[in-house]
């Protein structure tokens, strides 16, 4: 038996390029991004654990500021004074459930990267378990592409919206949450080569196994 059909080479393909662009988008920070011809703007850019500010004042004293954030940081960075009393603004409950679902989309492209690597060097189409591996690859890599449509599609819908990053009419949506939205559309379609290559497989499997049944029967004739 041919060890994989086009199906499963080209969703091979397809999934090297969701794995870099899922890790690119989550470890980047240009999900929003101030218009860069502006020297007033207050916000840089930002992304899922960093940000980055130019001059940020203090939410908090919205009418005086005392205090204004400035350069790149992580966004649990303990040794800046003030910024753990800003988290909550710089992290909003829409902001936590993007963080969720894309890292449940990384984490599902890292466990397909090493079940991929399993298919692909060390099995066969003779081994037993090797139409489930198949399959469970592709459903992983479905759920991945769920979660992580889902996280561009709140990032999308309340990251540049009114009320939160100062200058939101200034701001627009960076090349990582482009890489986001690619990565989740691939890996949906590389989620459904894969359960196309299981299915052709099985159907191999299946006509294999029927054509041993009646050689066996007609030598016995």
């Amino acid at each position: 038996m041919k060890k994989r059909s086009l199906s499963g080479n080209v969703g091979v393909g397809i999934f090297v390029v969701t794995l870099v662009c899922v890790c690119v988008a989550f470890g980047t920070p240009a999900w929003l991004v101030s218009d860069y011809r502006l020297t007033g703007a207050k916000v840089d850019k930002l992304g899922l654990w960093r940000h980055c500010f130019r001059s940020l004042p203090n939410p908090q004293e919205a009418d005086a500021p005392r205090r204004f954030f400035v350069g790149c940081r992580w966004i649990f960075d303990p040794f800046t004074a003030g910024y753990a009393d800003i988290r909550s603004f710089l992290v909003p409950p829409f902001m936590v459930a993007t963080q969720l679902f894309f890292t449940f989309c990384l984490m599902s492209c890292l466990v397909s990267c090493g079940l991929i690597l399993l298919f692909v060097l060390c099995c066969d189409p003779e081994q037993k378990r090797y139409v489930q591996l198949i399959t469970i690859i592709g459903y992983i890599l479905l759920a991945g592409g769920i979660s992580g449509s889902l996280a561009v599609i709140i990032f999308a819908c309340f990251g540049n919206a009114d009320g939160w990053m100062l200058g939101h009419e200034n701001n627009y949506f960076g090349y990582s949450f482009a890489l986001g939205v690619i990565g989740s559309v691939l890996s949906l379609i590389a989620s459904t080569l894969f359960l196309i290559e299981a299915y052709v497989q099985r159907k191999k499997r299946k006509y294999l196994k029927e054509s041993q049944t009646r050689f066996q029967l007609e030598s016995q004739a």
